[in-house]
């Protein structure tokens, strides 16, 4: 298979998929999930937003693979590209990181005898970045799950875990990949079960560890009450442990119910624990597709509006949900609605001062 650049190949993907070989996306900023080729093909020509930006950047994960040798591990690049003012990708920058592409791979490539060219094609690229642990951990189990690959060997050690057959105490030995592993793998006999059976015995630590993975998966209504109710008992002690909270925040973020997880996130913000910024901060980084509801998402710009911050942490909260496509709109009407409180006026005003300044 020969990869060629002519005058018509002008994105990443047309330049690796005229070689032949398959291309997967996945975003790795907000939440690491798959993104459908063509969206991220409209992506790439500058024709529509990204859909999930962070930082108003676009991260994700191209997983290349070879169709004719099914049997080998892709090969995965990570990959960021600053966004313009409407979320959209700079073609600058695209155009640069293809130039810096083709400089190191050249112009033909045979991947079946270069797959170490293709392996170190972004080493000391500016656009390649290294994932936390964590998340690769995250991106191995989902990955290894879609290409029905063997699991790593963390994973029945965490299923013993979360059995109960360890000790609920015995944490701090079960490795971070075998719990991603079995969160990857929610839809399997049992591990749904297996996991919302454990979720009143988890101390906060590993809670949050698995939650941090649930967050990428859409869980079913049996573990979104198992987490609901954590959370609910949490907020009913005098002194709510905030780590619980915010790990069920992001674990109940993909809910297959709204109603589950909606009601669950205003119980949250009616609790004088929700001024906190690491609260308000989980809602609007990982459980964003709550604040589509308008009453949750007036209540959610109020509380922010009184956070124990100020006025910083307001202006970063409100300017990453306005830049994010999924939650523009919502924003917007709030800040139009001339019902809002005087202490939400104020604070929207001095956010377009600073804007405009």
């Amino acid at each position: 298979m020969d990869i060629t650049l002519n005058n018509q190949i002008s994105t990443l993907t047309q330049f690796i998929e005229s070689g032949g070989l398959s291309l997967g996306f996945s975003d790795m900023g907000r939440r690491i999930t798959h993104i459908p080729r063509e969206q991220f093909i409209q992506f790439e020509l500058a024709e529509t937003p990204y859909p999930l930006p962070l930082q108003q950047q676009a991260w994700f994960g191209l997983t290349i693979s070879d169709p004719e040798e099914p049997q080998i591990d892709p090969m995965i690049w990570f990959i960021r590209f600053p966004l313009d003012e409407q979320g959209k990708l700079q073609l600058s920058a695209r155009d640069d990181f293809m130039h810096q592409l083709m400089e190191r791979l050249g112009n033909n490539l045979l991947p079946g005898d270069n797959g170490e060219k293709i392996e170190t094609a972004l080493q000391d690229n500016p656009y390649a970045f290294q994932p936390k642990s964590e998340r690769l951990a995250v991106f191995h189990a989902r990955m290894t799950h879609a290409l029905k690959r063997p699991v790593s060997r963390f994973h029945n050690h965490a299923k013993d875990y979360f059995d109960g057959q360890l000790g609920w105490d015995q944490w701090s030995f079960i490795g971070y990949q075998g719990i991603a592993d079995l969160a990857a793998r929610i839809g399997q006999k049992g591990n749904s079960k297996r996991i919302a059976n454990s979720i009143p015995f988890l101390p906060p630590s590993p809670l949050e560890v698995l939650c941090h993975c649930l967050e990428n998966e859409v869980i079913p209504e049996s573990l979104a009450h198992a987490l609901t109710l954590k959370a609910d008992l949490t907020l009913q002690q005098t002194t709510p442990n905030p780590q619980i909270l915010t790990a069920v925040i992001r674990g109940l973020s993909q809910s297959c119910s709204e109603e589950i997880r909606n009601s669950l996130m205003l119980r949250i913000l009616d609790h004088p624990i929700s001024s906190r910024t690491d609260m308000l901060a989980a809602i609007a980084g990982r459980a964003w597709e709550c604040l589509n509801d308008a009453s949750l998402c007036r209540h959610y710009l109020e509380r922010l509006a009184n956070n124990e911050m100020g006025q910083d942490f307001f202006n970063g909260i409100l300017s990453d949900l306005l830049y994010l496509p999924a939650t523009r709109d919502a924003m917007q009407s709030i800040i139009r609605d001339p019902q809002r409180s005087e202490k939400l006026s104020g604070v929207i005003g001095e956010f377009f001062s600073s804007v405009r300044g």
